[in-house]
């Protein structure tokens, strides 16, 4: 519930801005107090007296309006909320945030506002994935906004992809998510998850058998204890949880570049099933038989050590570094070597021999290893183990 709390809804112009309306109701539902304010363009698309009705108060639209500005300066309007929400966050509300433009009302709060952030980015397919849109949500990322989706599936343009708003009910989490306080509130934390993908040619690919489950379900303990979460993660089967920020990569250069681009952070959780090689000699165009009956050669190159990486960062290296070691044999012993020859401070290691069923499933039977030694916990749901281990976090977290 969010009783008590008050959110600045901030509702941009496209066509998703429709559902405003029923965020806002449904944000009163749960017991909060939504002030609104309406761009120029939103105005095309829901009407200030439609708003206002939904919301009881009144709309605020105009920079410029003194007798607002003598009631509730812009200042005060940024300041007064709990959280500041934005949906749809159209491409060029997100420009604007990123070059840190102030032309009007909405960017003005967005700047003068010392409070959480969070966007539900809404646009057209190409528009999502321009790269002067990516870049721009790279720099928010950078700048602790936290994103709800997009989410993949049909236009009003008539187009398909990702670019369409989080449903309502995925903002209302992640909203939730945001105004919870817990042990880690305050603290930026960056989670891997899922395999990655290494290409051999435009239709092919070295893969591993990692759903995401583990990784997600720790993003979303991590969250529900009042952690700002960076998730970054692979071509998972498990979609990532609202109300934490999330990059998508597919190699695990990608996976180590957005992990950089994170920082700093309190913690770092890898539980991603990072491809230790990837084909050096990938092709640029699909590769076919010649009858020869002889396979093409491929030659591998080394991919980064993503958690040797940060963990043996000289300067700002996350308080607390905790990897994942997959073993299909001696899982103590070659786990407990790994957590010294990365020099990370914890390692999750688990049996994933084909016959656990652990990899791809809803359980998982770890052993936690630390410098005080190997602590065996029952197999268990992922979603319980996350919930166990983000709380060890949580303490450790806080005893630094």
């Amino acid at each position: 519930m969010l009783t008590g709390k008050r959110v600045l809804l901030i509702i941009g112009g496209g066509i998703a801005a429709f559902k405003s309306l029923d965020l806002i109701r449904r944000l009163r539902d749960q017991g909060a107090e939504v002030v609104p304010v309406l761009t120029r363009a939103a105005e095309e698309f829901v009407t200030p007296l439609s708003v206002s009705a939904l919301a009881a108060q009144k709309v605020y639209r105009d920079l410029f309006d003194l007798t607002d500005e003598a009631e509730m300066g812009h200042i005060e309007l940024s300041r007064a909320a709990d959280l500041v929400v934005v949906a749809p966050a159209t491409a060029d509300l997100m420009a604007k945030m990123a070059s840190g433009l102030a032309n009007d009302l909405a960017s003005t709060l967005l700047m003068a506002t010392d409070k959480r952030v969070l966007i539900a980015p809404s646009m057209n397919v190409r528009m999502w994935e321009h790269p002067a849109t990516q870049r721009n949500l790279t720099v928010l990322h950078g700048d602790g906004i936290l994103v709800a989706g997009p989410d993949k599936g049909a236009m009003a343009c008539g187009e398909f992809g990702p670019g369409r708003m989080a449903e309502v009910p995925e903002i209302i989490d992640a909203i939730d998510a945001a105004l919870r306080d817990g042990p880690l509130k305050g603290r930026h934390v960056i989670v891997t998850s899922g395999p990655t993908h290494e290409p051999i040619d435009p239709v092919r690919y070295i893969a591993n058998r990692s759903s995401g489950a583990q990784g997600t379900a720790m993003a979303e303990a991590l969250r529900d204890l009042g952690a700002t979460v960076t998730f970054v993660t692979g071509p998972a089967d498990v979609a990532p949880p609202p109300g934490v920020d999330v990059v998508r990569i597919e190699t695990a250069r990608e996976m180590l570049a957005a992990v950089q681009a994170a920082h700093p952070a309190d913690a770092a959780v890898f539980a991603a099933a990072v491809a230790d090689w990837r084909v050096e000699n990938a092709s640029g165009s699909k590769m076919k038989k010649d009858g020869s009956g002889k396979a093409p050669a491929l030659e591998f190159a080394e991919n980064p050590d993503i958690l040797a990486t940060v963990s043996q960062m000289d300067e700002g290296r996350p308080g607390l570094v905790v990897g994942f070691a997959a073993e299909t044999d001696d899982v103590v012993e070659n786990a407990t070597a790994k957590r010294l020859r990365k020099q990370c401070d914890w390692i999750v290691a688990n049996d994933v021999s084909v016959e656990t069923g652990i990899m791809g499933g809803d359980e998982n039977a770890i052993v936690l290893i630390d410098a005080e030694g190997a602590d065996v916990w029952p197999r268990m749901a992922k979603r319980d183990v996350a919930r166990l281990l983000a709380q060890r976090i949580a303490d450790a977290v806080g005893a630094r």
